[in-house]
């Protein structure tokens, strides 16, 4: 939604906003250039290796900013600076409480501008620290559901430009190809045993890194399909039953994925399969899979795990073989104080007991 109207300028001015444009796109190409690609992580799942089938993992929390979501706020940067709704001093808007917020403030501050986040009151306070160390701040509001109109309210005061992620995900990447992460990943594949992933699974919050993934394989033409890991609590699962974009549902509890309303950048037909993953399978793969990688990882990760070991286990049992590929979307030293702290997951999951056992005996293959 644009907000912020371009006044008329005399030929002079329009070249002088024309430059700081350019000046800004240069800035955030210089800071792509300065970025190595992420790392793809070949899991060591013997079970699952011995009956040919690989497991990988793209490891985006090596970022600047920690997470995928430093891919997302650099297209949509480009994206509005393109379509000229960011100028030079122009103030960005965002209804986001975890990682978009981060990036976004991150690429703000390397062109100069202010940066608002809008959050629910329940944040917590290492994102917010998160935001303020890169130079934003944080617009609280009572309850999730509030963020959007707020966002929009805000920019329309401050005469800025709101973001807008869940409507603009979806296109303001390039899905066929200019080094997105699609192409990355079968670019990083191309010497394995199976370089054409069976399956590709991904979560959604926006739902533009699922679009960007399915569009490009069926563009390029690539046996591979898209699973949606889709945690306990989002309307995404259902809407993709149904095709009602007017379900809402309560939303999720695992930080970054799943909504409570369908989102105007997750795009249906695009993908294959969902696989609907409870708050504690999540939690707990999150843990189990640290254990295997050495080091901790994220709660939407672990969704995405889960997703990626009931389709694997389903190929083994049928006795097909292939590749896997998943996303490390961030690290879990962001989540200490909440899913990796023994109370926090007891008073807010339950008892995740059974769920590990359950998890460890699909994690080895040994059912």
């Amino acid at each position: 939604m644009q907000l912020h109207d371009t006044p008329t300028t005399s030929a002079p001015q329009a070249l002088n906003h024309h430059g700081w444009r350019d000046q800004a796109i240069a800035k955030i190409d210089a800071d792509y250039q300065r970025s190595a690609d992420t790392h793809l992580i070949p899991l060591n799942l013997p079970c699952y290796a011995q009956a040919g089938i690989d497991l990988y993992l793209k490891d985006e929390s090596t970022h600047p900013t920690g997470s995928l979501k430093h891919r997302l706020a650099r297209s949509l940067f480009l994206y509005a600076l393109c379509n000229g709704w960011v100028q030079e001093g122009t103030t960005i808007v965002e209804a986001s409480s975890g990682s978009t917020a981060v990036s976004e403030a991150y690429f703000a501050r390397l062109l100069g501008l202010p940066f608002v986040a809008v959050m629910p009151q329940s944040t917590s306070p290492e994102k917010i620290a998160q935001i303020e160390f890169l130079g934003g701040r944080c617009h609280f509001v009572g309850h999730a559901g509030e963020v959007y109109d707020a966002a929009r309210a805000l920019a329309q005061s401050t005469g800025g430009h709101y973001m807008d992620q869940f409507t603009y995900a979806e296109r303001a990447t390039d899905w066929r190809g200019n080094n997105n992460i699609a192409q990355s990943m079968f670019q990083q594949m191309r010497m394995e045993r199976h370089p054409v992933p069976r399956w590709i699974v991904v979560g959604a919050g926006t739902g533009g890194t699922s679009a960007t993934i399915g569009r490009f394989v069926r563009y390029m033409r690539y046996n591979s399909q898209v699973c949606v890991a889709d945690p306990e609590g989002s309307v995404f699962h259902a809407y993709w039953r149904s095709g009602d974009a007017s379900l809402t549902a309560p939303g999720s509890r695992i930080e970054g994925i799943g909504r409570p309303r369908v989102e105007p950048s997750f795009v249906r037909g695009v993908v294959d399969h969902m696989e609907v993953v409870s708050n504690r399978e999540s939690v707990t793969s999150m843990q189990l899979l640290g254990d295997v990688l050495g080091r901790k990882v994220g709660p939407s990760t672990g969704t995405n795990m889960v997703a990626m070991l009931r389709l694997a286990d389903g190929m083994r049992q049928r006795g097909e073989t292939g590749s896997l590929l998943s996303l490390l979307c961030d690290a879990g030293e962001r989540y200490l104080p909440t899913y990796y702290h023994r109370e926090w997951v007891s008073t807010h999951f339950g008892d995740c007991e059974a769920t590990q056992r359950a998890l460890q005996t699909l994690l080895h293959g040994q059912r």
